[in-house]
């Protein structure tokens, strides 16, 4: 606490008044350096309160990524086993198909060896034919 000097008729005005002056001044600085941590505190509230937003829509954002990425697998999954199971018709169709055609080959084959068998009779006994009319010849001359 400030003391003053004694002057008739009371204390010494200069000083009084200097001092009021200093402490006008002070609590002027002071209020408006109130004033402006007052104006930094709200714009930091609402910098903070904008980042919260921003943060909420962020997580907003990866939960819908990590569905949307949940949803893709699935689908991919699900789509897989559909080609999966295409595949294995389509497997399972040529498979039959190559076995009907190699029955079929088989049977041709077989038809074809029947068939050289009959010509090879046919020509024995065309040769044979022939072979007793050579002989025939050979007797008669």
């Amino acid at each position: 606490m400030r003391k003053f000097n004694n002057s008739f008729p009371g204390y010494n005005k200069k000083e009084v008044n200097a001092f009021v002056s200093n402490v006008a001044t002070e609590y002027e600085s002071m209020l408006n350096n109130l004033k402006s941590r007052d104006k930094e505190i709200e714009s930091l509230k609402q910098e903070l309160e904008r980042l919260k937003n921003l943060e909420a829509t962020f997580n907003r954002a990866i939960l819908i990524c990590e569905e949307t990425t949940q949803n893709i697998k699935k689908t991919a999954f699900d789509e897989s086993k559909v080609i999966i199971e295409d595949a294995k018709r389509n497997a399972s169709r040529i498979i039959n198909n190559a076995l009907i055609k190699a029955e079929k080959v088989e049977n041709d084959a077989d038809n074809l060896k029947k068939q050289v068998e009959q010509y090879k009779r046919r020509y024995r006994n065309l040769l044979e034919t022939q072979l007793d009319e050579v002989d025939r010849l050979d007797l008669e001359s």
